[in-house]
């Protein structure tokens, strides 16, 4: 899919200069400045993040579940 974004002048000059010195296109530059993006605001990138971001979840809900139980057991004991 192809979408257009504008960039100013000294911006697109910029990127291009960082593109040649990094030997990578604008194309490139782009994939990884929204994959940041994504990243920074938890927002899986492919479905290998998004299997990783479910199974971190998962465990972190077993074990609030788990501290729960003992929680409770210890109070009917005390």
């Amino acid at each position: 899919m192809r979408k257009l974004i504008a960039f100013d002048d000294d911006t697109f000059d910029k990127l291009t200069q960082l593109g040649r010195d990094r030997m990578a296109t604008i194309q490139e530059l782009a994939d990884e400045a929204f994959a940041d993006v994504l990243k920074k605001h938890g927002i899986p990138i492919d479905l290998k993040d998004a299997l990783r971001k479910s199974a971190r979840l998962s465990s972190a809900k077993t074990e609030k579940i788990a501290k729960q139980k003992k929680s409770k057991a210890r109070k009917a004991t005390s």
